[in-house]
């Protein structure tokens, strides 16, 4: 029911509530794609534990059989609980998978191809051995205190920097696939996506990439990602496949 109640207004909807209400807001409540995160928050609340909500909030498409044709998920230290280390509490078991999998197959690989591009290094102070086996050692406590994350390094830094640029809401650097999926995109993203060609290539269930399509153009919800994963191998697809079958 409550899954119901978040996802009846449209991400846009709850952005226009939270902008009207923001005086009122506390700091931490204002952020960027509140609307996104309510809808996503719905897709966990019938999670089967804590570990599944985990796997569900770092996860897009969720139902692959649905969606991949004779689609199964290779093992991965993220879905093989016997590669996990040894943890009993739920937070530290996150902390565990982010640095294994979310940190080298997500930001980092980003970050790399970004600052390496212009021949800047930007990852290597934080990720010194050293630090991050100190980091480890550091009990839970001190990372989390009073609803705040990184309690221990913002110790540090208010020694060097004014509070007033640290304590701020967190600021992403995602693009607005949304609105250009609806607008700019929205001719290219179509032809990828037309059903025809789906069924004809073979490779996806045409039934749930429409669905979400469709839902996402009359702004209902807010599909950007799992359609932008959609998009990137059709793209990559439409590119080397043999012309014949352009």
């Amino acid at each position: 029911m409550a899954a119901q109640g978040l996802t009846a207004g449209s991400p846009r909807a709850w952005e226009s509530v939270f902008q009207a209400l923001g005086p009122l807001l506390p700091d931490r409540a204002r952020q960027r794609t509140l609307g996104y995160k309510l809808h996503k928050l719905a897709e966990v609340l019938d999670a089967d534990g804590l570990d599944d909500m985990y796997l569900r909030l770092i996860s897009h498409w969720k139902d692959h059989p649905s969606l991949v044709v004779d689609a199964h998920e290779p093992p991965t230290v993220v879905t093989d609980r016997a590669r996990w280390a040894d943890l009993e509490d739920f937070t530290e078991r996150m902390l565990f998978l982010d640095t294994v999998a979310y940190l080298p197959d997500d930001l980092l690989v980003k970050l790399d191809r970004a600052s390496m591009g212009v021949g800047l290094e930007a990852r290597v102070p934080l990720l010194d051995h050293r630090l991050v086996e100190f980091a480890w050692r550091v009990p839970l406590s001190m990372k989390l205190r009073d609803g705040a994350g990184k309690w221990l390094l913002r110790q540090v830094l208010y020694k060097y920097v004014p509070q007033a640029l640290i304590d701020r809401p967190k600021m992403g650097f995602a693009v607005p696939l949304d609105v250009w999926l609806r607008g700019p995109l929205l001719e290219w993203a179509d032809s990828l996506l037309d059903e025809r060609r789906l069924r004809e290539e073979g490779f996806f269930h045409p039934g749930p990439i429409r669905a979400k399509w469709a839902q996402h153009l009359s702004g209902r919800r807010d599909w950007q990602y799992d359609l932008w994963d959609i998009l990137m191998f059709q793209a990559w697809l439409d590119e080397h496949k043999p012309a014949a079958f352009r």
